[in-house]
């Protein structure tokens, strides 16, 4: 018989995990949170509207160095209305990497399109660029002022390069490229912010950024997410969309399909906290991803991907990949024996 996979000990942020129960990812609250959380609770502004929403907007613009933000319900939610923005739609494609959470394949079948997946560089599990570019060069057509896929016939409409597990992609050729053929480029940095491409922040260097405030993430809202964009039209436009595409601040009149997809001042005030820390944050991150080097380097089978001379990673997450005849067992053997040992983990 097949041993069924351990079941995962039960546990919530905030109440003491299993003993000895080693979980994945918590968020670390030790600012102030639980002050500006407390101010929204002593002025009743809990909702969507309130001095928080905008300063969260604010200062994650800031940060990464854009023009405006939009906070959003989730990171999913700003991937959904940036390729709206982007004006994809039904039966459009979007090149997307190998490698990724499900969000941004989801956000592209919300609009109508399909995502087109390309493989992803080996060194640094990012977009590869020159694959992407080699299947444009040679899997595409134009036609009719419309670049078109050989194979389905469908329009390429856009690129999401995913900037996976806090390391940046190698952004430069695939802005060039995208800039070659006409297509927009949509960051998907919902798991890397704060982190840094050719020292400059990513989220900021495509047409469009997305990042994610989930409870896992480098910093969280409890939930949230946030677009970027030096584009003061497409700003006001995602704001807009976000709101139930709300034509009038009394009147009930929509002009067009919107969506509930703003943030609660509760959630900002949480995540202005947070970002407060993000640079200590991260400095944690590094270090641990440089332990975990330093610890596995002398076990055969087993490495961490490297960080590119380009690149400043964040380590969002600390992941291997295993050589199983070198190591002498396969991943999913380490996984069951791990959570047998009550240290959470989880295959890519």
């Amino acid at each position: 018989m097949s041993r069924k996979p351990p079941v995962l000990p039960s546990f919530e942020p905030g109440v003491p995990a299993a003993e000895g129960f080693i979980p994945l990812s918590i968020p670390k609250l030790a600012g102030n949170e639980w002050r500006y959380v407390r101010e929204c609770l002593d002025t009743n502004w809990v909702s969507s509207v309130g001095a928080f929403v905008e300063r969260f907007e604010r200062e994650v613009a800031a940060r990464v160095g854009a023009r405006f933000g939009v906070a959003t319900a989730s990171g999913t939610a700003a991937l959904h209305i940036s390729l709206l923005l982007s004006g994809v739609g039904p039966g459009d494609e979007v090149i997307l990497p190998t490698l990724t959470f499900i969000a941004p394949a989801n956000a592209i079948r919300y609009v109508g399109a399909i995502p087109l997946l390309l493989d992803v560089d080996p060194a640094t599990w990012q977009l590869d660029p020159r694959k992407t570019l080699d299947f444009l060069e040679k899997g595409c057509i134009w036609e009719e002022g419309r670049l078109v896929n050989r194979a389905t016939g469908r329009r390429v409409r856009a690129i999401m390069p995913v900037h996976i597990l806090g390391h940046p992609v190698d952004l430069d050729p695939i802005l060039e490229t995208a800039r070659k053929f006409g297509l927009a480029v949509i960051e998907d940095a919902t798991e890397s912010l704060g982190a840094r491409y050719k020292d400059r922040h990513v989220g900021n260097l495509g047409d469009i950024g997305c990042f994610s405030f989930n409870g896992n993430k480098i910093i969280t809202s409890g939930g949230g997410g946030m677009i970027v964009t030096n584009d003061e039209a497409a700003a006001r436009r995602a704001r807009y969309l976000t709101t139930q595409a709300k034509d009038d601040p009394i009147e009930y009149v929509h002009g067009e399909l919107g969506y509930n997809y703003r943030l609660t001042n509760l959630q900002a005030a949480l995540g202005v906290a947070q970002l407060e820390q993000l640079t200590d944050f991260i400095a944690d991150k590094r270090r641990i991803a440089q332990r975990y080097r330093e610890m596995l380097s002398s076990l055969p089978g087993i490495s961490m991907p490297e960080e590119a001379p380009w690149a400043t990673s964040t380590w969002w997450l600390s992941t291997i990949s295993i050589d199983a005849g070198m190591f002498g067992s396969d991943s999913r053997t380490l996984l069951r024996r791990l959570l047998d040992r009550k240290i959470q983990c989880r295959p890519l």
